[in-house]
């Protein structure tokens, strides 16, 4: 078992960080939308990092709900509890989370169609020790409210191996998700629909290195995406959203930078952008006090933690740079 240098204080706030979850430590996958109001929303996984039993293997990284924020300028953040199941809904509830469940929530995508609000969202039965040998599908929910989700059903995709899904409106009209096919090597495929009732798979749209938590937005004249590499985000560039090429070569990453668990600044992990009055925020997620060692199998719950953190991202002479 790793033990915890005297330095650390797992408890006390990290270095930079902008949210940690009040009940389990486990913020991860963060989406940030706004509402008709000003208001913001955080929606994330709520790993159970700091469960006092929450099974063997990797079953802390299941058997998590959705957590939910609030903030009035998208930096200082209330909870605001979690969406729990109720017959074909997720209603937001406050409070601590059931002890048991029945189904692993994962990674929500959140965006608004023009009428309502729309929630892709990863769902895994049960509680898995091991990350490999049970499927994973993406669910679509919608809401008038952001507050209770009504289910739809799954969307068809490549395989039934899908996680983190990214949806957006496309310069040709049609809606676009992409998503980790973990059966396709961990790459990201693309499915397209005209009217986001009906889906047609397009194939993979981001190839090679394995990665996971796609996100696309628009910023500066051009359309980008980021992938989560496990070791920074890649970034990709296209005109159309269709065609993507790697910003700065095979090897290169935004947000790789890590140091000493002490230092409480490690890897930028799977996020989203918000993009509002002139200002792009990417919200992403990181382990403050990890020391580099496997996280899905680690005992000790300190590494486990997670923190929201924000970068801002600007466009220069068409690249994308980020600054924590």
């Amino acid at each position: 078992m790793t033990t915890t240098p005297p330095s650390i204080d797992p408890g006390a706030p990290a270095p930079r960080q902008l949210y940690r979850d009040p009940v389990y430590d486990g913020a991860t996958d963060p989406t940030v939308v706004r509402d008709g109001d000003g208001q913001w929303w955080l929606f994330y996984t709520q790993r159970r990092a700091t469960h006092h039993d929450p099974g063997p293997g990797v079953a802390w990284v299941h058997g998590s709900r959705i957590g939910v924020a609030h903030s009035d300028d998208g930096l200082r953040w209330r909870y605001a509890g979690t969406l729990e199941p109720s017959e074909d809904a997720l209603v937001l509830r406050a409070g601590t989370p059931p002890l048991v469940v029945s189904e692993t929530h994962w990674a929500p995508e959140v965006v608004h169609d023009g009428t309502r609000w729309r929630m892709y969202l990863t769902r895994i039965d049960g509680i898995p020790t091991r990350w490999e040998g049970h499927e994973r599908h993406i669910v679509e929910y919608v809401s008038d409210d952001l507050r209770t989700w009504t289910r739809r059903g799954v969307v068809p995709l490549a395989s039934d191996r899908v996680i983190d899904a990214a949806v957006a409106r496309c310069p040709d009209g049609r809606w676009r998700l992409w998503c980790k096919d973990e059966a396709a090597d961990s790459t990201t495929a693309v499915a397209v629909s005209d009217d986001l009732e009906t889906w047609h798979r397009a194939g993979t749209a981001i190839g090679g290195r394995p990665h996971e938590g796609p996100y696309v937005f628009e910023l500066g004249d051009w359309w980008w995406m980021l992938t989560d590499e496990w070791r920074g985000m890649a970034v990709y560039r296209s005109d159309d959203a269709e065609s993507w090429t790697r910003q700065g070569g095979a090897d290169a990453v935004i947000l790789g930078d890590s140091g000493a668990a002490a230092d409480g600044v490690q890897i930028g992990r799977h996020g989203s952008v918000v993009v509002t009055d002139g200002e792009a925020r990417l919200y992403f997620f990181t382990h403050p006090w990890w020391d580099g060692s496997e996280l899905a199998d680690a005992d000790e719950r300190t590494h486990r933690r997670s923190a929201i953190h924000v970068a801002r991202l600007r466009v220069v002479d068409g690249e994308l740079i980020a600054e924590r």
